[in-house]
């Protein structure tokens, strides 16, 4: 097995040349509605989050609208995400936080981000790198997934494999090398059913090896 650290650079240009339309995919026009999209998406689908988005965004544009909204009916709009009501608190929250705070608009700077309620480092790298265009790592469940079984990191929570991945890849390549990883996980790199024998990196990955060694594939029909 070739080691991914020592070859991290050749490990994304294979991502890029296999998922070359890795980007983020919920939806959103600007800072603030990415930053609203992110707290919707914790453990649900960008599919179902870009569906309910379309209505909340019609009917809540600003974080005025958001800031003393019915709450009920915020959290009937956005049921179909799941932990509704955590939601519309973290939302709500958040916003009067970015009135009292910031005037409304949305901070440029990590630590004024996580400073909002529900917005911890994900979030906050998520909006950093596409919206400010900052380089930023953001650990969601497939970065985090794909990273630990490849042998990228062996951190245990979400900001030690951010930090560990800094360490890593070229800071040029943060946001990107994001975008990979998180679509590799996505499209190849499953939670429960891995495709190593369909994955480009299956060299470098500790888990493919085994895998593939022990003869159980799983190959695309």
């Amino acid at each position: 097995m070739r080691d991914p650290k020592e070859n991290i650079n050749l490990v994304l240009d294979i991502l890029e040349q296999y998922h070359p339309e890795a980007r983020v995919l919920l939806e959103y026009k600007d800072a603030f509605q990415l930053l609203i999209a992110t707290i919707l998406a914790a453990q649900c689908t960008d599919e179902m989050v870009n569906k309910i988005t379309r209505v909340v965004f019609e009917k809540y544009k600003s974080p005025m609208d958001f800031a003393e909204p019915n709450i009920s009916e915020l959290e009937e709009i956005i049921r179909p995400t799941g932990f509704f009501r955590n939601k519309a608190r973290s939302i709500v929250s958040c916003c009067q936080a970015l009135l009292v705070k910031f005037g409304g608009e949305v901070p440029d700077n990590i630590d004024d981000l996580v400073s909002l309620p529900g917005v911890g480092r994900k979030t906050a790298n998520i909006i950093l790198a596409n919206c400010f265009g900052k380089q930023t790592i953001a650990v969601d469940t497939h970065v985090f997934r794909v990273s630990q079984r490849i042998g990228l990191a062996a951190g245990k929570d979400p900001d030690k494999i951010e930090f560990e991945l800094n360490d890593i890849i070229p800071r040029e390549r943060w946001s990107r090398a994001t975008q990979l990883i998180g679509f590799h996980g996505r499209k190849i790199c499953h939670a429960k059913k891995p495709e190593c024998i369909n994955c480009p990196i299956n060299e470098f990955c500790k888990t493919g090896q085994e895998i593939l060694g022990s003869g159980d594939l799983i190959s695309k029909k």
